[in-house]
């Protein structure tokens, strides 16, 4: 059984995986067919590649407009002081809002990126007023609201191709 820390894929892996953002719910025997690999030696690399971490997990794409919430929100957030209890205690809050899909500290001119997904502008009033606005030391909010969805992808291609 090789490393994964060491060689963490080889080219075979990388099929595997472009196979597995494609489809995450296709069969071993199909994932073998699709890279022309027996469903073992497919199921056990799998089984290396997700107890390895490189594969984290699997999850569904949901389409959020036929959901209700057809407006995504890009939120910046500046805080008034970057030190670790500050840090830490915004971003305890933060994962706490239910109207949050996605939050990152990010270098630059703010220091946290969020993705909120509203169903109407008066909702996002509402999540502005009733979450945003209520995180810890907060100096500063930018939303910036997505016009149309160009692409969206789980993975850039070019980690996965060329291998």
């Amino acid at each position: 059984m090789r490393e994964i820390e060491n060689n963490p894929v080889d080219t075979t892996d990388y099929r595997i995986l472009r196979e597995v953002i494609r489809d995450g719910r296709a069969s071993d025997v199909m994932l073998g067919e699709r890279i022309h690999l027996s469903s073992t030696a497919t199921a056990r690399r799998r089984k290396i590649l997700e107890e390895s971490g490189v594969i984290a997990g699997y999850t569904a794409k949901l389409d959020m407009g036929k959901l209700g919430f057809s407006i995504t929100a890009l939120v910046s957030i500046e805080l008034r002081s970057q030190a670790e209890q500050v840090l830490n205690e915004f971003e305890s809050a933060v994962i706490a809002c239910p109207s949050m899909s996605f939050c990152s500290f990010v270098s630059g001119e703010v220091d946290f990126i969020m993705i909120v997904h509203v169903r109407s502008f008066e909702d996002y009033d509402r999540v502005y007023r009733r979450e945003l606005s209520m995180l810890p030391h907060v100096a500063r909010i930018r939303s910036s609201f997505l016009m149309r969805e160009v692409a969206q992808r789980s993975v850039a291609p070019a980690v996965v191709n060329d291998q």
